[in-house]
């Protein structure tokens, strides 16, 4: 039994302040619901942040009126998503091509992202963001969730509510205590993830390098190189195994302009392991309750569309559930037809990644490589107008969402 500090209430109460849960809370309050949005943490600085702003997204904000002030915040254009392989570079994705105004996809640090959002927020007085406030579980009443469970300095709380969100990733304490399981659709490789100096000169932009059952990816941000190197599951002792010499040099081969800064790995600790996974859940409601994003379906990091599905999946939800939740007339077959809306776009994305992890990069990084480029990218240089297809899954998505004007 859970000793109550204090037990409070609201309309619509959301854990996890990432890009699905403050996004929905944003758009939320600026429909007039009273929402509270609880963040385990005091900031949103983590080593794992997709950073990645999608042309959708800058549509999105160019409807909501926000595109002036968005695009205040220091960011990099990304026109094209190359790779390089032995006999070359080709282009993955030609961003240029994409339908509207937006022709590029950006790099903005997350927690920029999210700030902003907080700070748009703020606005409304009917928004509420609590840091510090460790969501631990889902209240429930005769089948139904009525709340969330969270504890904060002073102790445990509990936090009623018309509607339950859980925002708070693909670890997710409140789906995990309501009962909701993700099938797991896939897990077979693992990324390295560690940061390089940028100095002036460096080809900029975002580059994946495939080369003798290795890959590596290059990310630009603001004043480093993001930098991620894949291994099969499970792999990283074996590359530890090898020596942060072999590592270094390693990546010296990969990306010879890096050479001089490879030292910068200075021991095992610069280097931090991602557990890749997709899973979905079947069912992203129960009464009472929602899962979006991450804590609704873990996405591969291949495209870099997480947030996308994660900020459409927000948008989605609050065009369905904003009247409902004003009126205090929410009902199952409203989160119903959150997950038949949101399902499609995420079950095709999840397919494609499942597509080219298990037949070309696992395959590659266990060292089964037959070719020395892909024949996907073979065809994608012939044809340039194809680079349009994957430029539109990644910076567009199968299914962008549109806010209803009561949310603009």
């Amino acid at each position: 039994m859970w000793g109550k500090v204090g037990t409070s209430r609201t309309t619509c109460a959301i854990a996890g302040a990432g890009p699905a849960g403050l996004m929905l809370g944003m758009l939320l309050a600026r429909a007039g619901v009273e929402t509270v949005v609880l963040e385990k943490h005091s900031d949103f600085l983590r080593d794992f942040r997709g950073d990645t702003v999608h042309a959708s997204t800058h549509r999105l904000m160019e409807e909501l009126g926000l595109q002036e002030q968005f695009l205040k915040l220091a960011h990099q254009k990304i026109y094209r998503l190359q790779v390089v392989t032995d006999e070359g570079n080709f282009t993955l994705a030609d961003f240029s091509r994409l339908p509207g105004r937006t022709k590029h996809i950006t790099f903005l640090p997350q927690w920029d992202f999210l700030n902003f959002l907080v700070e748009e927020a703020d606005r409304f007085p009917n928004f509420r963001l609590l840091r510090n406030s460790e969501v631990v579980g889902a209240i429930e009443e005769n089948g139904r969730v009525t709340g969330l469970r969270y504890r904060d300095a002073e102790g445990e709380h509990e936090l009623r509510a018309d509607l339950t969100v859980a925002a708070d990733g693909r670890r997710s304490a409140l789906r995990r205590s309501a009962g909701l399981r993700p099938e797991v659709l896939g897990s077979g490789m693992d990324i390295l993830w560690f940061q390089l100096s940028k100095k002036e000169g460096d080809p900029g932009g975002m580059v994946g390098r495939l080369s003798d059952g290795k890959l590596l990816v290059r990310i630009e941000r603001q004043t480093h190189w993001q930098t991620a190197y894949t291994v099969r599951k499970g792999g990283y002792e074996e590359v530890q195994a090898r020596g942060l010499d072999w590592f270094r040099e390693t990546l010296s081969e990969l990306t010879p302009f890096l050479a001089d800064r490879v030292h910068e790995v200075r021991s095992w600790d610069d280097v931090k392991v991602l557990d890749i996974q997709i899973d979905r859940l079947p069912r992203w409601w129960r009464p009472g309750l929602l899962c979006i994003g991450d804590a609704a379906h873990t996405m591969s990091p291949i495209m870099g569309v997480g947030i996308n599905l994660a900020v459409q999946d927000a948008v989605a939800a609050a065009n369905i559930l904003a009247g409902p939740l004003a009126s205090g007339t929410v009902t199952e077959e409203h989160l119903q037809r959150v997950q038949k809306r949101r399902t499609p776009p995420t079950v095709a994305t999840q397919r494609l990644q499942r597509f080219l992890q298990t037949r070309f990069l696992e395959p590659w990084v266990r060292g089964e490589g037959k070719a020395p480029t892909p024949v996907v990218l073979r065809i994608l240089k012939r044809l340039p107008a194809l680079q349009a297809g994957p430029a539109r899954t990644i910076g567009v998505g199968l299914r962008p969402e549109h806010p209803i004007p009561e949310l603009r």
